[in-house]
């Protein structure tokens, strides 16, 4: 299984997410994309993705410095 690391820190909304949808064309079926960002919203909006793009949202964790780290099964 591959995982893909995708760094948004420092990317303000809608950022975070576009790149999400960017590396989602690439990902094959079975891959992770893990995703870290500080973005305030950035929780909420990539749960609302994951429904909307029918993708697996496998966890969220809270780090250091108001930054979350999420992983996506595609």
């Amino acid at each position: 299984m591959s995982i893909q690391v995708l760094n948004c820190v420092g990317m303000k909304c809608p950022l975070p997410n576009l790149k999400v949808t960017v590396m989602a064309i690439k990902m094959k079926q079975g891959e992770i994309l893990e995703v870290v960002a500080d973005c305030s919203t950035f929780e909420s909006d990539i749960r609302d993705w994951c429904l909307r793009a029918r993708k697996t949202l496998l966890w969220c964790k809270e780090e250091e410095g108001g930054r979350k780290r999420i992983q996506i099964k595609f």
